[in-house]
């Protein structure tokens, strides 16, 4: 768990909730979202949810209230914004092959290639056939501000994003290499604040400025946590308004992670306890199939009224119920013994976690349910059944 965010609270009664189930709280969605439309009003940019992060396309009418578009990385994503959300789509991938490259095109606005030789094979093919569609070019600064290497866009031979150097032999080559174009994109941040964005922008202006004066529109990416507690809402907004001023740009980002911070939970129960050098607790979510960030990150999740191991009276190690034996999501203390049937909550289950979500071992996946504040009610918008695991494969 990221120390820097503070824990949602449980607002439904546990009680009224099936396990395993995610519980996406709608009041809370709708906070964030406020935040986030202040931002865009005042900076003057527009603010996209990059469906990579959180997809629950349920609560796309809520989100179009405050949002303009998504953001996507592959076709299906594009279309899923595009006929869930209906604003527009900025889409983005490290390759497209011709035929998704087509359907992306289909329902997107804006086009982003990874590479001037993407530009040159399949630019022509936009041009021709969907002469509306803003193309862009994503740029790698080489500007490292993420501490974990899985999750750094620019760390060393990063497959993200065109280099100054790379651009400089493309256009070498071909010097109207980008005559297509009409925007950038970088993305340099994960779980940052406006302060490693204001070292990222002056990396960008430092070796792309020839690139960007003849922008029409740069896209900021993601990573960025707007709606972190604590974060400078205000620097974030001068450095939009000043960078959009100097260059005569419309800005764009695209952050998953501050759209669903804090908004939703995962509700477990326990299977099982046993003992190995110490207590076990076996529960009906997993690790490696329902909250992969846990191992890949890594984080810790938090539990309602859990706590690190040996500070409450009773201290367990929680696992899933697959076969992975390192399906382990961590050792808690807690206040009174675990029992089967007993429920857990894990805090801020929302983004990274519906989207990553596998049927490992047929393991079921949770319901996905909306907690709405003004009725008091959940409710169940998903279930799933054998069907959806028997049609993942053929």
């Amino acid at each position: 768990m990221n120390p820097d965010v503070t824990p949602m609270p449980v607002r439904f009664d546990v009680a009224d909730v099936e396990s395993p189930s995610y519980v996406i709280d709608l009041g809370l969605l709708e906070d964030n979202l406020r935040v986030l439309a202040k931002v865009q009003a005042d900076a003057g940019c527009a603010i996209l949810l990059a469906l990579k992060g959180f997809a629950a396309w349920r609560t796309f009418p809520l989100v179009r209230r405050y949002l303009p578009g998504i953001a996507a990385s592959s076709p299906d994503e594009a279309r899923l914004g595009k006929e869930e959300h209906g604003g527009v789509v900025h889409s983005y991938a490290p390759a497209y092959d011709e035929a998704g490259f087509r359907e992306v095109l289909r329902f997107s606005d804006h086009v982003v290639f990874n590479s001037p030789s993407q530009l040159a094979r399949l630019g022509p093919i936009a041009q021709r056939e969907a002469p509306e569609v803003k193309l862009g070019l994503r740029l790698n600064p080489e500007h490292r501000e993420v501490a974990t290497a899985l999750y750094d866009p620019c760390a060393p031979r990063s497959r993200l994003g065109t280099t100054r150097a790379a651009l400089m032999a493309a256009l070498s080559a071909d010097p109207s290499a980008l005559d297509a174009l009409s925007g950038l994109h970088f993305h340099t941040l994960c779980e940052l604040g406006a302060d490693a964005l204001e070292r990222t922008l002056a990396a960008v202006e430092a070796k792309f400025a020839p690139w960007l004066a003849q922008a029409e529109w740069v896209n900021f990416g993601g990573g960025h946590h707007i709606t972190r507690p604590g974060y400078d809402l205000d620097g974030l907004v001068e450095l939009v308004r000043d960078f959009r001023k100097r260059w005569d740009v419309e800005v764009f980002l695209e952050p998953g992670e501050a759209i669903a911070i804090g908004t939703g939970a995962l509700v477990a129960s326990v299977l099982d306890v046993t003992d190995n050098g110490g207590p076990i607790a076996v529960l009906d979510v997993s690790a490696t199939a329902h909250m992969p960030d846990v191992l890949e990150m890594p984080y810790r999740a938090e539990i309602d009224g859990a706590a690190e191991p040996g500070v409450l009276p009773h201290t367990y190690r929680l696992g899933g119920p697959t076969c992975l034996a390192g399906d382990v999501i961590g050792d808690y203390s807690f206040r009174e013994p675990l029992r089967v049937g007993d429920k857990l909550v894990f805090l801020d289950m929302a983004h990274y976690t519906m989207v990553k979500t596998t049927f490992f071992n047929g393991v079921r996946h949770p319901d996905i349910a909306h907690y709405d504040p003004t009725t008091g009610r959940v409710q169940v918008v998903r279930r799933f059944a054998y069907e959806d695991f028997r049609a993942k494969l053929g």
